[in-house]
């Protein structure tokens, strides 16, 4: 393949496509090559210094923002069927989804997790005229959705669920009552919100607010973790002044050449998130590590969370230990998913440690959280909401949590992905590197997705997943191969159609 800047070609699979084109729909044809692509223009010498964009670029920021508000800012419904008899997977958690009990537990686990979607009207973005990211932050947003995740792990109880958590809507549970002589058939649950076997409307809540899952007793430890639970949300905020809001991570991707307006591939978010994180002062005791040409180096994560190391001279009996979240980028497959991968992505989401998949599917950067049979559970950052000020005392969190699942099948999926991981301490770590290698193993392919090995890699950096550099191959080499290059594509592949 013949690695491209993802601004001047489609993506194979289509994670940022249709966006690509709509860009390229409104580009005058004197700014066009023979592919659609945008000619080298002559550089303006008073904007170089002064880092403002031109006039041009103001309007054309302003027509893209519009019509991009326009085409994300509504949805067509459409009802999410699951599975009466197959069990249905949420990080490392099942539910088989034939009791009211078990549809609540569901409902708890997949509204609970943070939702992330394009935002409009924020202040405007350093350095563009940007104020939303509506058509292009995709990648960030399902990045902010992975992370987010990890911190609720690193934060909360392990029990937590949102106690606001909402009904699910646009969901048809083909859950059956037992069979009895008297109905053979069975008897659909219209909804575990309504009584049983009543087909009256359900009454309106107080307030107009809402339906909310399942109201039984919930462990105190749910209320008590609101306040973190809103902190954690204010880190995401659309905001200059927020850790990991669109604003920092824009901020962090110029140093790989990347501005406002690009699209980010699932590899280089790897690396942005790993940086915000470094430079966070709200968070502690965490670090990111991002593996290296589909390589865990066990001894590169061991130095990074064992504090002992950096004491002088170093303590064994230390038992300070910081937490880790592991980005893996890979590439299950050529221009499509290799199905020889299917059931090794299906184990990996089944592990606790597991704390989701950032890829895609053609057109569309999307966050994995699960998968029911042949079809993989994602939460969509494609819906333009208006800024929610996080600045505010008990601002609604409604927004940034989802009540619609939504499914694909895998063969949809894009082959470029990043696989993420948690781990508390070193017992959980080792922990992780046996349940993971052991997921790992059940591909039918002769190389694994990735591999952990002991010793060290070298340090690539954020810089060195540039737009302008190669990345990883689209093969996986095996462990120790003696031939492995450095001089890997990266994984976030665009290549000319």
């Amino acid at each position: 393949m013949n690695s491209v800047s993802p601004s001047a070609a489609q993506y194979v699979g289509g994670v940022m496509q249709d966006e690509l084109v709509e860009s390229r729909r409104q580009q005058p044809p004197e700014r066009q090559g023979s592919f659609g692509l945008r000619l080298p223009q002559t550089p303006d010498p008073s904007r170089e210094t002064t880092g403002e964009p031109d006039e041009m670029d103001k309007l054309k920021a302003k027509l893209m923002s519009a019509w991009n508000n326009v085409k994300y800012g509504w949805t067509v419904k459409s009802k999410t069927s699951f599975n009466k008899i197959s069990p249905v997977t949420v990080l490392g958690h099942s539910y088989l989804l034939n009791s009211e009990d078990e549809v609540d537990r569901f409902c708890l686990a997949f509204v609970s997790r943070i939702w992330l979607t394009y935002r409009r009207e924020f202040p405007q973005l350093e350095g563009s005229t940007w104020t939303t990211d509506c058509g292009w932050g995709c990648m960030l947003r399902s990045g902010q959705m992975l992370l987010a995740q990890g911190l609720l792990v690193h934060l909360m109880p392990r029990d937590w669920a949102w106690p606001d958590a909402q009904q699910l809507t646009d969901v048809d549970f083909e859950v059956f009552r037992p069979r009895s002589p008297a109905r053979a058939g069975g008897v659909p649950i219209p909804s575990f919100g309504s009584p049983r076997g009543s087909n009256a409307p359900e009454k309106p809540l107080p307030n107009d607010q809402p339906p909310r899952c399942s109201q039984r007793k919930r462990p105190e430890s749910a209320r008590e973790a609101e306040p973190i639970h809103h902190r954690l949300v204010t880190w995401f905020g659309d905001q200059p002044s927020a850790p990991f809001g669109i604003h920092q991570l824009v901020e962090i991707g110029k140093s790989s050449g990347k501005k406002a307006g690009d699209w980010y591939g699932p590899s280089i978010v790897a690396h942005i998130l790993r940086k915000a994180v470094a430079k966070a002062t709200a968070v502690h005791n965490l670090v990111v590590y991002v593996a290296q040409d589909c390589t865990v180096y066990k001894e590169d994560v061991v130095r990074l969370c064992d504090l002992s190391l950096s004491q002088t001279p170093p303590d064994p009996s230390s038992q300070a230990w910081r937490s880790v979240i592991i980005l893996v980028p890979v590439r299950l497959g050529g221009e499509a998913l290799n199905p020889s991968y299917i059931e090794c992505v299906k184990n990996i989401l089944k592990l606790d440690c597991c704390i989701g998949i950032i890829g895609g599917k053609p057109k569309h950067s999307l966050y994995f959280v699960g998968f029911q049979d042949e079809q993989l559970l994602y939460l969509d950052p494609h819906y333009c909401q208006p800024v929610v000020d996080v600045s505010q005392v008990n601002f609604p969190l409604e927004s940034f949590h989802c009540s619609s699942p939504k499914k694909m099948p895998f063969n949809r999926m894009d082959p470029s992905c990043t696989i993420g991981f948690y781990a508390k301490n070193k017992k959980e770590f080792e922990s992780l590197c046996s349940a993971v290698t052991e997921a790992l193993s059940s591909s039918k392919e002769k190389y694994p997705i990735f591999t952990f090995v002991e010793g060290q890699g070298q340090d690539y950096g954020l810089e060195g997943h540039s737009s302008n550099k190669s990345g990883p191959a689209a093969h996986i080499l095996p462990p120790g191969n003696q031939f492995r290059s450095n001089n890997r594509r990266n994984s976030d592949e665009f290549v000319f159609l």
